[in-house]
């Protein structure tokens, strides 16, 4: 195990493992039919990095688990190719180790909400941290540099994150006892995100990815490097008016009791804060709670 991150292993209390991982997502603000081959090929990516063995469950029409044989491959492909908004969800164990490929397609042009700016396509893939302690960080950072280069994302960002099932009750009490000592760990809200993130930015990561407009109101990349200046920070301008950051040779965690406030994190985080997604009330009279807004600011205050 690494220094850079704890080793988390623990249940909520309905019994689900929450451990820490990897995770590699892009938000695309793009028609889901209008991309589906590129979504089709990160999958296929994916598969080739981890096995196709690897992945052994899968979400069905009703919601349910169900094993990932031929019959479930062919379904899983069928609904990438053939809906304008698939839900997709592919998991697999190898002992502690989870792997995922989670997406959620959407058609912004015509949003489940008419008015709706929120609504873009989402793609996670999950690795454990064992990959990275195997292949070290240039093997992730090749991986998400791949990915990156067939989607049409506004925004993604890669490093550690927890591993769970965040919309079961209970996770996300049981997380509060670590995300905010280990603000490094991303909380994983793909399918809530995709509802809501628009062109806005998740925050920082270990690799973060800035599309348009965002890069643009930054003042491109020239600008954005002359206002980070955090030592091992480097941006790397890559083809379609998009960049990525980089924080440093390693994703790290931090541990705020131990005093590792991951500054170069946090000087990011001043950077990007205009265009940092923020959660807002599901109706008027209600207020976002405090821990949200805690967590939200957790490399700002």
């Amino acid at each position: 195990m690494s220094e850079r991150y704890p080793r988390i292993r623990t249940q909520a209390r309905n019994g689900l493992p929450i451990r820490e991982g990897l995770s590699l997502s892009f938000y695309m603000k793009r028609p889901h039919l209008d991309m589906v081959q590129e979504v089709m090929h990160c999958l296929d990516t994916y598969l080739r990095v981890v096995g196709a063995q690897t992945l052994q469950r899968y979400v069905d029409h009703e919601g349910e688990w169900q094993n990932l044989d031929e019959a479930g491959w062919e379904l899983t492909r069928r609904k990438l190719l053939e809906r304008p908004r698939p839900g997709v969800e592919l998991l697999g164990w190898t002992g502690d180790d989870r792997y995922g490929f989670i997406y959620r397609g959407k058609n912004p042009d015509d949003p489940i909400l008419p008015g709706d700016t929120g609504e873009v396509c989402a793609l996670s893939i999950w690795l454990p941290t064992e990959y990275l302690e195997e292949h070290g960080p240039g093997r992730l950072q090749e991986l998400a540099l791949e990915l990156a280069s067939t989607l049409p994302f506004c925004s993604g960002h890669a490093g550690l994150s927890f591993h769970c099932e965040i919309q079961v009750a209970g996770v996300r009490r049981k997380l509060r006892e670590y995300c905010f000592r280990y603000p490094g760990l991303d909380i994983p809200e793909l399918e809530h995100l995709s509802l809501n993130l628009g062109t806005r930015v998740r925050g920082p990561a270990w690799l973060t990815f800035l599309g348009q407009p965002v890069l643009g109101a930054l003042g491109g990349v020239t600008t954005l490097r002359t206002r980070l200046s955090s030592p091992g920070t480097t941006v790397q301008e890559l083809n379609g008016d998009r960049a990525v950051v980089t924080l440093g040779p390693w994703p790290e965690a931090g541990d705020t009791e131990q005093g590792q406030l991951l500054p170069a994190y946090r000087e990011l985080a001043r950077v990007l804060e205009p265009w940092i997604y923020r959660e807002e009330p599901g109706r008027p009279g209600l207020e976002v709670p405090e821990s949200t807004r805690r967590w939200e600011r957790r490399f700002l205050d």
